[in-house]
């Protein structure tokens, strides 16, 4: 399931791209199927061992371009071991809101982003996300849990402090609202709840056969219930960032 929309990716066969707080991979796996070399980064170790089992997977069965790898990263996203302008494109998905120095953050982003780049940040939805907090305590209130609530100001602001150009914006997920606010009022850590289970057998049942009336629906209702809020940005052409040794070089190489 991605939240960012691909085909406003620029990706060529050899785009370098960062897939920063990668989680399972999602994001990284989809853009090596499109040819990039992928560093995708995280500071949880399981969840990096995973994706790099499944990228050796898929390269073992074929499924990677011939330029296209990944390779894996653990790290900081607030001091991140790449130099200035390692990289073409980098994705940044529902990873800010658990960040406390998230500006720091942003900062680094358009560090390691190259003049010209293009960065695509999601975050949890303002009005979805102010409902999973008022129903639950438990939704956020636990560690590397959501420390805040962006609205869609704030995170351009951010971008712009970071010195990129933002565009355009878009929400995602809209089916997916419903589900976290019924979650959130059974018992988020209660999976076996009957409405809690029969919903999100519908939700497994909508990603794999993509119906077009389910498909209608989430696009008709996300701008409004959109779980996840996406902003794309660029770094303007002829612009620096401060300069800091790294080894995005050899990370590419090794990949």
């Amino acid at each position: 399931m991605l939240t960012v929309d691909f085909q406003r990716l620029p990706i060529q066969s050899g785009t370098r791209l960062l897939d920063l707080g990668c989680g399972a991979g999602r994001h990284a796996f989809e853009a090596a199927r499109r040819g990039a070399r992928v560093v995708a980064l995280d500071a949880d170790r399981g969840e990096l061992a995973q994706v790099a089992a499944i990228a050796a997977a898929m390269a073992e069965a074929g499924e990677l371009p011939p330029t296209a790898s990944i390779a894996t990263v653990a790290s900081d996203a607030t001091a991140m071991p790449f130099s200035d302008g390692a990289f073409d494109i980098v994705i940044a998905a529902e990873v800010m809101e658990h960040i406390r120095p998230d500006q720091l953050a942003m900062d680094e982003v358009s560090r390691v982003l190259r003049p010209g780049g293009l960065v695509a940040v999601t975050v949890p939805a303002w009005l979805p996300e102010r409902i999973c907090w008022l129903l639950s305590d438990d939704y956020h209130n636990v560690p590397g849990g959501h420390l805040r609530i962006f609205t869609r100001p704030e995170l351009e602001t951010k971008l712009r402090r970071a010195g990129l150009d933002v565009g355009h914006h878009h929400h995602a997920h809209a089916l997916h609202s419903p589900y976290w606010w019924l979650k959130c009022a059974v018992g988020v850590h209660d999976d076996d709840h009957p409405l809690a289970s029969a919903y999100h057998k519908l939700l497994v049942w909508d990603i794999m056969r993509k119906p077009a009336v389910t498909r209608l629906a989430d696009r008709a209702l996300n701008p409004l219930i959109g779980k996840s809020l996406v902003v794309y940005a660029t770094k303007p052409a002829g612009s620096s960032s401060p300069s800091r040794s790294g080894d995005a070089e050899k990370v590419h190489a090794a990949a």
